[in-house]
């Protein structure tokens, strides 16, 4: 790369033609990297620039890209992430998803900023990438394994026990259209159906190795990032010690956890499945990704009621809510045995969970009968269901052919309103969060390009005290908190705008979300890692370029404002609990919208861009 840019970028896109059997190499460009940073930015980028309007999600035009940061696998706390993006078969928008593990530190070793992967391979194939060259090698014999297999016999082929492998399960070779990516065995590229895409093309895995640290200008604020981060440990604590899922019953307190998909407010057995309960009965040890010592990811044993195995780590608690009290089960064995077969399938446990909830409903209000489902009573709390449905969806077997599809699709073929038991956004499934207990983040389900995703959103409970290291941040960047959590005014709507530019710099650097940088800590490590000079205001400019190349790529693709919209669900009340008698109030939700397009610079009607802000942007 030219002068101005000599650390955090190898220089190096790899783009692999999969019709043509053909690997490339192009030069990482500096504008490019100025104006979109990498990671998500890099997938808005391209999706954007080289995808024709209304490609089929799973035909060869569609292209798959996997992109690290300028900080991804530098050694600080939270450096581990790479993104992956698609044009979604779940919503036909777009699909961009955060993975962390080992993969995206090992593809920077090796030399690489990003892979495109474009067309379509004859037969299964896997890419191997090693320090900078790359081959297209026989996956016949992987196809049809799980996604612990598969990086076994590839380590085993390779001879080396280091490589790091991003695979596919059954579930994506059989193209269900919420199947994701799995680096290594239980980190999940989860949202939006990229493991599909991956099975469309025929490739089955990427394989990488390597041995070249990435060139860091100045080493010294990395090193102050991480005494910063120990002197503010506590702010993890929960992290470390037992991984995600520590407040559900505080959740459920104040009306958060998903009951019985979305529709309830109690469940009296929360504390049978939450984190605490999961390490204190089956966890064994935490795990961590690369350069971290926060440690947070959950690894659990278990050998009856059902066999668990411990390389496919443990529920987090996306999927403690999603396959526990959204389905009304208490049965911790089953829930820890669901997250092992969707890791080994490779399917997105949100979305799994969701959809299994909605056909419970579906099947207690008489739209789906025993005859449907191959006998199977899909009751609410029926564990053994459960898991006998994930299995299905993998293999698109009976009724999990149509849930395969996902809630969206599922409703429409299933008819007869089910259509309001489908809670989702864009036809994304939505995260295991509560807009009616967080109007703010019910706004970013609204808006959000991928749908209703929870992490590239603001969660009100945050900025709610005034003592906050959340509210003291954003009140150092002029707006003085704190954020009532029920409101959606005009003042909560700029937070909310604030935190998605703060998640759009965090996917496009990559590092982790679950550590409390702020943009003038980020805006720090960018400029010492990459010799940049970077400006808060800049990093904002960034954020706001991404995600309105986003917005403009589902516009093309036919979206409209009419899709940045909730489920009727939650302008309802729950049956009971803290939210029996709160709904949300569409006519609140819908201006906090329109001031949204405002702030961002579209049109406060239709979301379109304005021309100036375009032109503003240098899109």
């Amino acid at each position: 790369m030219s002068n101005g840019m000599h650390g955090g970028y190898t220089g190096k896109i790899m783009r692999v033609d999969l019709t043509e059997n053909r690997v490339s190499e192009e030069r990482t460009d500096e504008e490019l990297c100025r104006k979109y940073i990498g990671g998500a930015g890099f997938v808005s980028h391209y999706l954007w620039k080289e995808l024709g309007a209304k490609v089929d999600p799973l035909g060869a035009d569609n292209k798959l890209i996997f992109a690290c940061g300028p900080l991804t696998g530098v050694p600080f706390p939270g450096n581990s992430r790479n993104c992956i993006g698609a044009k979604s078969p779940l919503t036909n928008g777009v699909a961009k998803s955060e993975v962390g593990e080992f993969w995206g530190a090992e593809l920077k070793r090796a030399g690489i900023d990003a892979i495109i992967v474009e067309g379509k391979a004859e037969k299964p194939i896997y890419l191997w990438v090693k320090d900078g060259q790359a081959s297209i090698e026989d996956a016949r014999s992987l196809w049809g394994l799980n996604t612990k297999e598969t990086c076994q016999k590839i380590c085993g082929e390779l001879g080396d026990k280091l490589i790091r492998v991003a695979s596919i399960g059954p579930a994506g070779e059989n193209l269900v259209k919420y199947a994701c990516i799995m680096n290594g065995l239980f980190d999940a590229a989860g949202r939006g159906g990229v493991g599909a895409v991956m099975g469309s093309k025929n490739l089955k895995a990427i394989a990488v190795r390597g041995h070249n640290a990435p060139k860091v200008i100045d080493a010294k604020p990395t090193k102050e990032i991480t005494k910063w981060l120990k002197a503010n440990w506590e702010l993890m604590r929960g992290f470390w010690e037992v991984g995600t899922g520590l407040p559900m019953d505080g959740f459920e307190a104040i009306g958060n956890l998903p009951v019985r998909n979305f529709r309830d407010g109690l469940f009296p057995a929360v504390k049978k499945i939450d984190a605490p309960a999961v390490m204190n009965t089956i966890g064994i040890k935490m795990d961590a990704c690369y350069a971290c010592p926060v440690r947070c990811k959950k690894v659990v044993k278990l050998d009856k009621p059902y066999k668990v195995d411990p390389a496919y780590g443990g529920p987090e608690y996306e999927t403690l809510a999603s396959l526990g009290s959204n389905c009304g089960i208490d049965d911790l064995p089953a829930i820890a045995k669901g997250n092992e077969l969707c890791n080994a399938y490779s399917l997105d446990t949100i979305s799994v969970g969701e959809v299994i909830s909605f056909a419970m409903e579906c099947y207690e209000n008489g739209l789906l009968t025993t005859k449907d489902t191959g006998g199977i009573e899909l009751r609410f709390g029926n564990a053994p269901a459960m898991l006998q449905l994930i299995e299905m969806i993998a293999r698109r077997q009976g009724i999990g052919d149509l849930l395969a599809e996902g809630v969206a699709r599922a409703a429409r073929e299933i008819g007869n309103g089910a259509e309001k038991f489908a809670i989702a956004v864009k036809g994304l499934e939505a995260g295991m969060h509560e807009p009616r207990a967080k109007p703010g983040l019910g706004l970013g389900f609204m808006v959000n390009p991928a749908g209703a995703d929870h992490c590239f959103n603001l969660h009100d409970h945050m900025y709610s005290n005034q003592d906050s290291w959340a509210v003291k941040e954003v009140e150092a960047l002029g707006l003085p908190g704190p954020f009532p959590v029920d409101d959606i005014g005009p003042k909560k709507v700029r937070l909310f705008q604030h935190r998605q530019r703060l998640m759009a710099i965090c996917d496009s650097l990559v590092v982790c979300q679950f550590l409390p940088y702020h943009l003038t800590q980020l805006a720090e490590l960018l400029n010492a890692v990459t010799g940049q000079d970077v400006t808060v205001e800049g990093l904002q400019e960034v954020a706001d370029r991404i995600i309105t190349t986003l917005r403009l790529f589902n516009i093309r693709e036919g979206f409209t404002a009419a899709d940045d919209k909730l489920p009727q669900r939650f302008y309802e009340p729950k049956t009971d609990g803290v939210l029996a008698d709160k709904p949300l109030d569409p006519v609140k939700m819908e201006e906090a919208k329109k001031q949204y397009y405002e702030l961002m610079g579209w049109d406060r009607e239709s979301g379109v861009p304005k021309p100036e802000t375009l032109k503003e942007l240098g899109i």
